[in-house]
């Protein structure tokens, strides 16, 4: 017993002298941090050279969906045919017997421009008023309403995802003056059993006022009951010719950027 415990005293003695040994080793210090550490200089972005206010230019890689001559990039949403809506004085109105058009090239995500006009001297109230939509992959509907001083259920208003959420803040401009829409939308991803993997997100900026920042989208927009969940992939962007009784709007400079 005594020299089993002679034993284990040495053993601990050893232990310890090889841990203060290891103590006074000395290892490679980290190396200290320089700014070129966390620089990265590939891939490069590509250059976009911006548009030009002056003129209403869009940006160098921008597709034109209307430049104020033809309705060449849309068509009848019901028939796939021309686009019938009023092209007049480098703008085009909506025509309400001739019901919705959309573009004819589809797309995903995007960064979209469009500007659009109440006529003046419009009349009606709340959804009857100066009412069309913007829908972006043809499902989800971004509210165009004449919302200067016309009060209307809040998830209706201008720039609401429609009857989803209520926006930010009411940016009209009276009836005769051009609005314009920036839209920054991110496509969903779906689950093979048809469900979100991720959800639509949209941005809405209304004459430089954000109405929306980075809404998740519930489903489409519904007239009657809740959002529904379908799956799709790239689709048109679709403009609504609504059925309201007051004078149709006008929209100009349309563009759009693939993201």
């Amino acid at each position: 017993m005594k020299k089993f415990f002679l034993s284990a005293m040495m053993l601990m003695c050893a232990a310890v002298v090889v841990a203060q040994e290891a103590e006074k080793k000395e290892y490679p210090k980290p190396e200290a941090m320089r700014p070129a550490m966390t620089e990265f200089w590939l891939p490069q972005p590509k250059v976009v050279t911006p548009g030009d206010e002056a003129t209403n230019s869009a940006p160098s890689d921008a597709i034109i969906l209307f430049d104020g001559k033809n309705l060449d990039a849309w068509c009848s949403a019901r028939t796939g045919e021309a686009a019938e809506w009023d092209v007049h004085d480098g703008v085009f109105t909506v025509n309400k017997r001739k019901g919705d058009i959309k573009t004819r090239e589809s797309f995903g995500s995007f960064q979209l421009h469009i500007e659009w006009c109440i006529p003046e001297g419009i009349t009606g109230t709340s959804q009857g008023r100066g009412n069309s939509g913007v829908f972006l992959q043809d499902k989800y509907e971004i509210q165009i309403l004449d919302c200067y001083q016309n009060e209307t259920y809040a998830n209706g208003q201008t720039g609401s995802v429609y009857k989803q959420v209520i926006p930010l803040a009411n940016a009209m401009r009276k009836p005769g003056e051009w609005n314009v829409y920036d839209i920054i939308y991110t496509a969903p991803v779906f689950n093979e059993d048809g469900t979100f993997r991720a959800a639509p997100v949209v941005t809405v900026i209304q004459n430089g006022i954000v109405l929306l920042n980075n809404y998740v989208i519930r489903g489409t927009t519904q007239y009657i009951g809740h959002p529904q969940v379908i799956p799709h992939g790239d689709a048109p962007i679709r403009l609504q010719s609504h059925g309201d009784p007051s004078a149709p709007i006008s929209y100009r400079n349309i563009w759009i950027r693939k993201m």
